[in-house]
């Protein structure tokens, strides 16, 4: 049988064709494929400890991937109690807050009217119609957010339930792979899981590892500059800092909506200076030494992928985008006929071994 071959405008084609197809049914399929690419990544991040109580503590999968997931939940909880007590003491600076902003309201209603002329009047009538728009759909806001509230938890709870399957089934998933494809390709998948395992796990462990030091960092710098609630602002920069390219701005102006509401103007401009100077060490020195040296993906690749994110499933897509970028690259690298795609991807001077060798017998071919 003749091996079929396409031209490179065919390729294109195929290409493009998979992408929107793709792209619509990852769209369609938002429910079921988002809580399972989170599960997905948790599993792989749970899988060592997983792996040394089923062959060091000779427990059953089933115990051992009941407890990892445990003890994720255990982590998480804390982290979300440790917020939720922060956030429930902002609510005690209630009348603090009153009253920056009704002295803020007061300061661009004078602003308004020596700039532009606009009379104190009109804003009043102005804001007072709009205040009665807003309260007219109270019910509907009301209603949105309950129904967003729902779903955010229903989807919770299927990555918790997703990650203890892939746990317990992970070897009968790996079986399936390998039985789809001929007998010929079995190394290269088995390559290709433990390279995406190593990748994803590093990966992962280095993002965690990154915002307990910037979330450290910030709550100490915080803390030196006599500022509220550190350990919420601190979360905040942490925790936004793993959105790439928007979250800091994101942090950048909750914190100092925070900081001005709870001390004042002054403080909230030391928070401001602060996240600025802390992302960009770590983006230039931080973010390359600890997570940097485990996803070689370009920049641009990078930015197109959070955009491509976003517009696939908002927010979380964009938290999901790098760890399958590096996955799709990991593949591209190993097939051949993929490379081109994995150099596409990567941000290395050199491309993948294989390539290369098919480059060099291409220049020996042309000297002869």
């Amino acid at each position: 049988m003749k091996n079929v071959v396409l031209s490179a405008y065919l390729k294109l084609a195929c290409i493009i064709i998979i992408l929107i197809g793709g792209g619509y049914l990852v769209i369609l399929g938002k429910e079921i494929l988002m809580p399972l690419s989170f599960a997905f990544l948790l599993s792989l991040l749970l899988l060592p400890f997983s792996n040394f109580m089923e062959n060091k503590l000779h427990f059953s999968r089933l115990l051992a991937a009941v407890i990892s997931v445990l003890f994720l939940l255990l982590s998480v909880s804390l982290i979300f109690y440790a917020l939720g007590s922060q956030i429930a003491n902002l609510g005690n600076e209630w009348p603090l807050l009153k009253m920056q902003l009704t002295s803020l309201f007061n300061d661009t209603q004078h602003w308004l009217s020596n700039t532009f002329h606009l009379n104190l009047q009109k804003q009043t009538e102005y804001l007072n119609k709009s205040t009665q728009s807003v309260i007219s759909s109270g019910g509907s806001i009301i209603e949105k957010t309950v129904l967003s509230i729902s779903s955010i938890v229903l989807i919770l709870v299927f990555i918790i339930i997703y990650t203890l399957f892939i746990l317990i089934y992970r070897r009968h998933w790996m079986r399936f792979v390998v039985a789809a494809f001929t007998e010929k390709h079995k190394e290269v998948i088995y390559d290709i899981s433990e390279h995406i395992k190593n990748i994803i796990r590093k990966y992962i462990a280095g993002l965690f590892f990154e915002m307990a030091i910037l979330v450290a960092v910030s709550c100490l710098v915080f803390w030196i500059l006599g500022i509220k609630y550190v350990f919420l602002l601190g979360l905040i920069v942490g925790v936004f800092n793993l959105i790439p390219y928007v979250g800091i701005f994101t942090a950048l102006a909750i914190s100092t909506a925070i900081t001005f509401a709870t001390v004042d103007a002054s403080h909230a401009l030391y928070v401001a200076i602060t996240i600025v100077s802390i992302h960009l060490i770590d983006s230039n020195f931080l973010m390359p030494k600890i997570v940097g040296s485990q996803v070689k993906i370009n920049p641009f690749m990078v930015i197109l992928g959070v955009v491509a994110g976003e517009l696939l499933w908002g927010i979380p897509g964009m938290f999901l985008s790098i760890p399958y970028l590096a996955i799709a690259k990991v593949i591209f690298d190993r097939i051949k006929n993929l490379q081109s795609l994995g150099i596409l991807l990567g941000d290395e001077e050199k491309p993948p071994k294989n390539l290369r060798l098919k480059n060099k017998k291409t220049t020996e071919a042309t000297k002869l």
